[in-house]
């Protein structure tokens, strides 16, 4: 691992050098690190600043959508200028402009049954910030073939949840199957584009996402796999409650098929 920095770095990541957890050593392993956001939304907009701002080395994110008015009122990593262009380029502006020593790639389409192998295989984390449960499942099941840990959140109205899912680390490390065995029937849950969501929400639980992703390339803290963080901003109240590994699970218990 390379541990020298040139004089630049070493001003942009001082807070984080001067923190015992990281130090140099911590911020080579960021350097060197590469992270996938699937979805540059309410989500991946303030997720992605921050992984850019750390300095993770190479961050791809993919968006097949273009920006719409209605999107700023959450998803900050756009501005006004970018209303009608692609979201994943617009989000790989904005983390240059945060911090242009790291790769960033935008990815400007959807994440399927055909790339996504590819895609998150060749990443060392993933953060899943989509709206919509066929996507969140597809991720979730490549990730847990490649052995790759994803970071996992959503919100609705008032309230988000997240978690961490990395059951290739051992037997209490369960996969997202786990605590979801499948989609919900269609229609059963609504999207925020018909039910709202409050934006600061969707920031509060993409910074989660970010300081997760960290913690688990770093290897430090504990980890929140095998936890649900669920926060309620209404009445400001976090809960926190246990995700057990399903022996029987279809995609990472002992029957799984490859």
């Amino acid at each position: 691992m390379d541990l020298s920095f040139s004089e630049a770095e070493i001003a942009r990541y001082s807070r984080h050098i001067l923190l015992r957890e990281v130090g140099g050593t911590g911020q080579a392993k960021l350097r060197a690190a590469s992270a996938l956001i699937v979805g540059a939304g309410g989500l991946g907009s303030p997720a992605a600043l921050y992984l850019a701002a750390a300095g993770i080395g190479r961050i791809s994110i993919i968006d097949h959508d273009t920006l719409e008015l209605s999107n700023l009122q959450r998803q900050i990593a756009h501005s006004m200028a970018s209303i009608g262009l692609g979201k994943a380029a617009s989000a790989a502006g904005a983390m240059r402009g945060i911090n242009p020593e790291i790769e960033v790639t935008p990815i400007a389409g959807r994440i399927g049954a055909d790339n996504v192998a590819d895609l998150v295989g060749g990443h060392d984390i993933v953060l899943d910030g989509t709206d919509n449960f066929a996507t969140r499942f597809l991720v979730a099941d490549a990730c847990v073939r490649a052995r790759v840990t994803l970071v996992s959140a959503a919100v609705l109205r008032f309230e988000g949840q997240i978690s961490t899912f990395k059951p290739h680390a051992g037997p209490d490390c369960p996969c997202y199957r786990c605590l979801y065995p499948e989609p919900p029937p269609e229609g059963m849950m609504p999207s925020c584009s018909e039910a709202g969501v409050l934006g600061p929400v969707t920031g509060v639980m993409g910074c989660l996402q970010a300081s997760e992703a960290i913690k688990e390339i770093l290897g430090i803290g504990v980890s929140l796999a095998g936890r649900l963080l669920l926060w309620d901003a209404l009445d400001m109240r976090f809960r926190m409650i246990g995700v057990p590994r399903e022996p029987g699970c279809a995609v990472c218990g002992g029957q799984a098929t490859p």
